[in-house]
């Protein structure tokens, strides 16, 4: 047999093999969609359609820089939405992969709750919208949202943290030394903006010999809702000597104005 007819050979049956492979696999080990475990194939990236038009749908729009809402551009006046431009914000900035709502939705709950494989589906998304930020070249550090350390242990893992490490910032170093020194409720059990504002209120600190004088900050976490945790942990790490300092979100939630 000729050399060219015996390589196409191989590559027919190789292939053969391969799909009988994967055929088999999906016989005894049915992939399932990672948020509403309906049956996929092992090429759908962990999603069904269904499910991927949701994300896409969350993830698309225009939104304010400054909280996160959704805005057109159009409506910004000054880098800030109406809803916005009176409240008090002390980080600089802010860049959200999409909205808290389905597809979107599920699947940060079920990353939070032991599925902390969705990683790897959630971190691009985040990384798509840190590089389509304002300030995406300014970063010095990338600083995860700390979770008690009694939580941390019950959970297995802190979720900001997790998201953060997959990041691929030119330059951009995890810094750990933002710590959470008192632990809070969940922040849904506190019904309004000012109840989240005094509930965080001390509950973060910053490590002896901390690095964070003189440099631009990204606090990363999954869900920003009245923007109390950020807005406590931006104060922080300002006391703490920081220039400047962004924040970066899986979604934003509680879109209307409050």
């Amino acid at each position: 047999m000729e050399a060219p007819r015996f390589h196409s050979v191989a590559a027919r049956a190789r292939s053969a093999a391969i799909l009988a492979w994967r055929g088999f696999n999906q016989l005894l080990w049915p992939c399932r969609c990672d948020t509403c475990h309906e049956g996929i194939s092992d090429t759908d990236g962990g999603l069904c359609p269904k499910c991927w038009d949701e994300l896409l749908t969350c993830t698309a729009g225009d939104y304010c820089p400054r909280c996160g809402r959704d805005a057109s551009r159009y409506g910004l006046v000054g880098g800030a939405c109406g809803a916005c431009r009176d409240e008090e914000l002390h980080f600089d900035g802010i860049a959200r992969a999409g909205v808290y709502g389905d597809a979107l939705q599920r699947m940060i709950l079920a990353f939070k709750h032991d599925h902390n494989e969705l990683a790897s589906v959630l971190a691009p998304l985040a990384e798509a919208a840190l590089e389509g930020s304002g300030f995406h070249h300014d970063i010095d550090l990338l600083v995860p949202v700390p979770l008690h350390w009694t939580r941390r242990i019950l959970r297995g893992y802190n979720q900001a943290h997790l998201i953060t490490k997959q990041l691929r910032h030119p330059r951009g170093r995890i810094n750990t030394d933002l710590v959470r020194i008192r632990r809070t409720r969940a922040q849904p059990q506190a019904t309004t903006p000012s109840a989240r504002a005094r509930n965080v209120a001390g509950a973060f600190g910053v490590r002896e010999g901390h690095e964070f004088n003189g440099k631009t900050i990204c606090l990363v976490d999954d869900i920003k809702t009245s923007g109390a945790t950020l807005n406590e942990c931006a104060r922080v790490l300002k006391e703490a000597g920081a220039a400047k300092v962004y924040a970066l979100v899986l979604a934003v939630a509680g879109q209307k104005a409050v």
